[in-house]
């Protein structure tokens, strides 16, 4: 202990000491160090939180010049906490990481009534419906709040979504005996995370109140962009390796198959692509002498252009017209004769 931190000790008390000595323990064991809030908590439900906590998170509750002397001999930037630490407040410890301690204390927190002279923390608002109540005074009481309320069909209903109070209010006896009534618990009890110091770093509630699932989905969106980049620039990586491969194997296979390159992992293919070669041109062949048996009743595809062509043709055509393509057609088929012919020749 250094000379500085004698002479604060020198005349403490004995419990004292102790008390620090603790709390100095347990700031040395953790991680991750954070300040909270514990006002308006009452004591059965701290107890209960703390429990709930314990053993991967620890709450200490001490006098807050205690806190600060612990949190001062520790050092190592944790001594910054020492400026969070006013009015009712503990402290606490875990090995987590400070956005998984926020998110822990946040998913602790439960609803619970407010009293008269609390500040209310959001907009109070008494929701549109049938509250239940027999009518009575109770409707007044309503009004006087400021709720749109009356009575139908036997029982006090509130006619539509009335805010009594705007979040900054001070609640009014009144309202809190109209909440109560109703069991509206409009604000929430926990442990307030005012500050945490990781790893020196210290971290503000606003830094580490962030939507897990949005930043999870930003980082996956970087990494695929990443690994497109990464493919598309080849530039082998051990993320990227096994597709740069894929995709160079099937770019020289298209080559290879597109020079008919001899090769006998592209035999099959080769074969395949020139059966439907053969299957193409036998389409278009009319003698059905000429071809082998497996090619007769193979029909040509039709295409955009065909069909557009023989709609026009077939709307509209002059009469020398036909005359000259009926003269084409019977050339054409001497050229196709000899085509099949040939391709006759080839099959045997």
């Amino acid at each position: 202990m250094s000379t500085e931190s004698e002479r604060k000790t020198e005349h403490v008390p004995e419990w004292k000491q102790r008390e620090v000595d603790e709390l100095v323990d347990i700031v040395g064991d953790y991680d991750s160090i954070g300040v909270v809030d514990i006002t308006g908590i009452p004591s059965r439900q701290l107890q209960e939180m703390r429990r709930d906590l314990y053993p991967a998170t620890q709450l200490r509750i001490s006098r807050n010049t205690l806190l600060r002397r612990a949190l001062d001999e520790v050092g190592g930037g944790v001594e910054e906490l020492s400026d969070r630490i006013e009015g009712q407040v503990g402290i606490i410890g875990t090995d987590e990481n400070p956005f998984s301690l926020f998110r822990q204390l946040e998913a602790s927190k439960t609803p619970a009534p407010i009293g008269a002279g609390e500040i209310a923390p959001n907009d109070i608002v008494i929701e549109e419906g049938d509250t239940g109540m027999d009518p009575g005074p109770f409707v007044g009481e309503l009004q006087n709040v400021g709720a749109a309320a009356r009575i139908q069909d036997g029982s006090i209903h509130v006619t539509e979504d009335s805010t009594v109070l705007e979040a900054g209010g001070e609640v009014s006896a009144d309202l809190a005996n109209v909440l109560g009534e109703l069991g509206i618990e409009p604000k929430e009890v926990g442990l307030d995370l005012r500050a945490v110091v990781s790893d020196g770093v210290l971290f503000e509630p606003e830094d580490l109140d962030i939507d897990v699932e949005d930043y999870l989905a930003d980082v996956e969106t970087a990494a695929a962009r990443a690994r497109n980049l990464s493919v598309n620039a080849a530039y082998p990586t051990a993320a990227t390796a096994e597709t740069l491969i894929a995709k160079a194997t099937g770019e020289a296979k298209s080559v290879g198959l597109q020079a008919a390159i001899e090769d006998e992992d592209l035999m099959p293919d080769l074969v395949q692509k020139a059966d439907a070669q053969v299957r193409a041109i036998a389409a278009h062949i009319e003698d059905e002498d000429a071809l082998p048996e497996e090619l007769t009743d193979v029909e040509a595809p039709a295409t955009a252009e065909s069909e557009a062509s023989t709609d026009e043709s077939d709307d509209e055509q002059p009469d020398e017209a036909e005359e000259a393509e009926a003269e084409d057609e019977d050339e054409d088929d001497e050229d196709e004769g000899d085509a099949a012919a040939g391709l006759g020749d080839m099959f045997g």
